[in-house]
């Protein structure tokens, strides 16, 4: 079968296209014949070698989200038959042979049915993004419904769920993005307002769209630029999840000290075992309900992976990227 192995640590010249045996499973995993894959950011830093989260053995294949159908059962697997529809979700899974491949193996606690009326390029546009966005509103945020949130960088795969999350959960919500292609994606997954990032210039703009209070939850992605904007706008007592940071900065800790406000931190692979089943569950009951639907980005053959992880490092994404798995 095919499959993306990279047998040392570099740049997207390192991923190539190879023919490898097929994956077999264990007992208590499954084979999923895979028809589309997702492209995530970790994923970009594990191929450098320097992810502090993750350095594997080579040779190695990537890829912990994904979709298709399963093929192949491991003894102690009783839930699943040949020929469910799945998507993958295995970024905490004991075991995954990578979803940067025709077929993979992975646990079976790691994966979950797909909807018919879900395509397997959506179901692939779960995993890490839905689960990280459902941990931020929900286990580190801990939101409410009526709530303000603020989701400060949300036209990407992660934040347009965490905006559609909010939304089907009855918070109030106010997405930003830089581009108008981006604002109008914002406003489609159900944001209340949507503006520009958020600057200095701009904080009276989102204390007017909260009665003056602030949101009382901030999604960010881009802390070394936003977090000191976000401590002097966010309510008091409210709570800040870093998802993302690319640097670090100098801010006033009395920002936080006048408001009370939380600074939480956010890294899925530290999701207890207990939490990323929690997630996973809910991901799938919000996807069978409409509460979510994936926005598809760019879509790359599996051949020009090298292609997808250049775009998702060097351009501001307007939804989910994907591998297209013959």
């Amino acid at each position: 079968m095919k499959a993306i192995q990279m047998s040392n640590f570099g740049g997207p010249e390192v991923l190539k296209c190879t023919e490898v045996d097929e994956p077999i499973p264990a007992t208590n995993e499954v084979r999923v014949r895979l028809f589309a894959a997702g492209v995530n950011p970790n994923e970009t830093y594990i191929r450098t070698g320097t992810y502090s989260f993750y350095v594997p053995e080579l040779p190695f294949t990537p890829g912990f989200d994904g979709a298709g159908v399963i093929d192949s059962i491991g003894e102690g697997v009783k839930h699943f038959k040949i020929g469910d529809r799945v998507f993958v979700a295995a970024l905490l899974a004991k075991r995954n042979t990578g979803t940067y491949a025709q077929k993979m193996v992975c646990d079976a606690n790691a994966v979950h049915r797909l909807p018919d009326s879900i395509s397997y390029m959506k179901g692939a546009s779960l995993g890490i993004p839905a689960l990280t966005a459902y941990r931020a509103l929900f286990q580190r945020a801990k939101i409410k419904p009526g709530e303000n949130v603020l989701v400060h960088g949300a036209s990407g795969g992660v934040g347009l769920l965490t905006v559609q999350m909010a939304k089907g959960f009855g918070a109030t919500v106010i997405g930003t993005a830089s581009t108008e292609e981006g604002k109008a994606l914002v406003k489609a997954s159900g944001a209340t307002h949507v503006l520009d990032h958020i600057t200095e210039d701009s904080i009276q703009t989102i204390l007017s769209l909260t009665n003056g209070k602030g949101p009382d939850a901030i999604i960010e992605f881009l802390a070394n630029v936003n977090l000191e904007t976000d401590l002097k706008v966010i309510a008091p007592y409210g709570r800040i999840v870093v998802v993302g940071s690319r640097g670090s900065l100098e801010f006033n800790p009395r920002l936080a000290m006048m408001k009370e406000a939380d600074i939480l931190g956010l890294a899925l692979w530290n999701a207890p075992p207990d939490e990323y089943q929690e997630s996973l569950h809910a991901v799938g009951s919000f996807l069978e309900s409409g509460i979510i639907d994936p926005e598809i980005g760019d879509v790359f053959a599996l051949e020009d992976i090298g292609k997808a992880h250049e775009q998702i490092v060097n351009k501001k994404a307007h939804g989910k990227i994907l591998l297209s798995i013959d």
